[in-house]
This record gives C-alpha cells, sequence and structure tokens, in this order.
C-alpha cells in the first residue's frame, strides 16, 4: 500500500453559503470514483478537517459526474461578514481537501 494525497486521484471545488462550506470532489478517472465512495466517508472528513469544521458534514454523491459533494455546516468562523479567518469564503477548503493522505495499493 501506499499512502497519497487525495488530489492523486480527485480533484475539487469549493465555495461556500454563511458559515456553511462545500466542496466537491471529482474523481479523475472514472474508474476511481468507487474507490473514492468507500473511502471519503464523512467520518473520515471529519477526522480530516478537525476541529476546523465545527458542525455536521453531510455528502451527496453525484454518480453521473463521478462525484460527491461535501455540505460542511459551521465550518467558516461565521461566515465572510462575522469570521476573522483569512479564507471567509472557504475558497481554500478545496485545497485542504485534496491535501487528505489515501492509502492506494501499490501499482507494480
Amino acid at each position: 500500500m501506499a499512502l497519497v494525497y487525495l488530489n492523486t486521484l480527485a480533484h475539487g471545488r469549493s465555495g461556500d453559503k454563511g458559515d456553511t462550506s462545500n466542496v466537491c470532489v471529482f474523481a479523475r478517472d472514472p474508474k476511481d470514483y468507487e474507490f473514492l465512495k468507500k473511502v471519503l466517508t464523512v467520518e473520515r472528513v471529519k477526522e480530516h478537517f478537525g476541529p476546523m469544521v465545527q458542525g455536521e458534514i453531510t455528502r451527496y454523491e453525484i454518480d453521473t459526474l463521478c462525484g460527491m459533494n461535501f455540505v460542511m455546516k459551521h465550518a467558516l468562523g461565521g461566515g465572510a461578514t462575522h469570521s476573522l479567518r483569512l479564507d471567509t469564503l472557504g475558497k481554500s477548503m478545496g485545497s485542504a481537501f485534496m491535501r487528505m493522505k489515501i492509502e492506494v495499493e501499490d501499482k507494480k
């Protein structure tokens, strides 16, 4: 097994609405999508973001696009007009998500 960053198998887009951040994760290759659905559980995402995300995380699967949308509540320190965070709009959340390390089988 090898440990790789998620961005090896996926790419993402992020945004916000108030204090809620959402990140869409799309498999770079459709054949990796089922694997990513098994690996990217809500629990694993909570573990990855730790105290940065204070609220509930919901995962929506978008099978036709080989992607998942993760909606993370209370993740932006109150949102753009209330937060003291540097990234009040959650634009860096996608990059942070792509830095998640996952185990993949070695290809020999």
